[in-house]
Formats: structure tokens, sequence, C-alpha cells
């Protein structure tokens, strides 16, 4: 068994990382990840959104890895389940692939919460448990996925990056819009005078 673990620090607020969080995939960062299907998604009591989703995945193994397991198709599904509880401002994802279970296990957890010090601030931490059963050389294979998922979650923050300022644009694409739509009228009214 492998602990990978990592903290990043978005230089935006709370709101906007877990709106971009949500819209993730696909990106062009991270095309490994070509399906996203959600199974669930309710509001409890507490008014903390709870979802499962399912992600289709394409596994990038180097061959040396696909040869000592045996198994030439990379593509595995991941379940992810996620909180987000807006009044404490925490979104904690939890995710596990559900496919070659009987040779590879990784369980990931993410946390997105406000900086403590800068609320324009959000911290992410990281930690993936990875485990390889039954093969030669497992200890190996652990340390090449850590590896695999320390350059997956670079890409991940990149892919992030990019959700927020495509939100952003279509936020002033839609600024703009409004801001067009209400001087048409008062232009017109000024015209006709």
């Amino acid at each position: 068994m492998k602990i990978w673990t990592s903290e990043h620090v978005f230089n935006h607020p709370w709101e906007t990382v877990i709106k971009a969080a949500m819209q993730k995939y696909p990106n062009p960062m991270n095309p490994s990840v070509f399906g996203v299907d959600v199974l669930d998604r309710d509001i409890d009591k507490q008014g903390r959104l709870h979802s499962k989703r399912l992600l289709s995945t394409e596994w990038g193994l180097p061959s040396i890895v696909k040869s000592l397991i045996g198994n030439t198709r990379t593509c595995t599904y991941v379940q992810e389940q996620s909180v987000v509880d807006p009044k404490e401002k925490t979104f904690e994802l939890q995710s596990t692939n559900i496919t070659f279970t009987n040779m590879v296990s990784v369980d990931e957890r993410l946390t997105y919460t406000p900086h403590p010090e800068d609320p324009e601030k959000t911290v992410l931490t990281q930690e993936a448990i990875i485990s390889v059963k039954g093969v030669s050389l497992s200890s190996y294979l652990e340390g090449v996925l850590a590896s695999t998922i320390s350059a997956n979650a670079g890409k991940g923050r990149e892919a992030m990056e990019w959700v927020i300022r495509r939100l952003n644009a279509e936020i002033e694409e839609l600024a703009a819009t409004a801001r067009g739509t209400i001087r048409t009228p008062m232009a017109a009214a000024v015209t006709e005078k």
C-alpha cells in the first residue's frame, strides 16, 4: 500500500472553485476522463448536496505495468461520492475504482475549504491510497501509480483553472448581453424624442 498526499491553494473564493469542481469534466487537460454520469443527487435536511457519479476513464499506464498486470485494456470506471456543505463551506469528494479491483485499488479523497487566512482563496487537500494485489513487484507498481496520480493532480488543477476562466467568460458574456438589452430600450426612447 502506498499513500500519496498533496495540498494546493487556488487563488479563487470557495464558491468559485466548487462550481468549477462540479463542472471539471470533460476538459482538454485531462482527456482520460471521457464520461461522467450522475447516478444520484439530493439535498439533505441540513442543506448539504450529496452526489454520486460514475466516471469513465482511460488509465494511461506504462506498457511495463500493463504487461505485469496482464491486461492491455485500461478503461476503468470510478465511483465518486461527494458532499457540498454550503453552510460550513466544505466540499468533500471520495472516489474509488470499481473495475480492476482484484488487482488495483485507488481510493482518493479531496477536500476543498476556504483558506483560513484569506477568504478569496481555497485550499485543496488530496490523499490517495494505492494498493496493488496479486502481482509481483506490487510496491514498484504502487510507486508508478502514485507518480501517475501526482501528474494527473497537476493536470486536474490546470483543468480547474481552465473551467474557472470559462465560467468567468460566460458570466462576462451574459453581463454584456444584459447591458446591451437594457441599453437598447433606453436608447430607442432617447432617439424617439
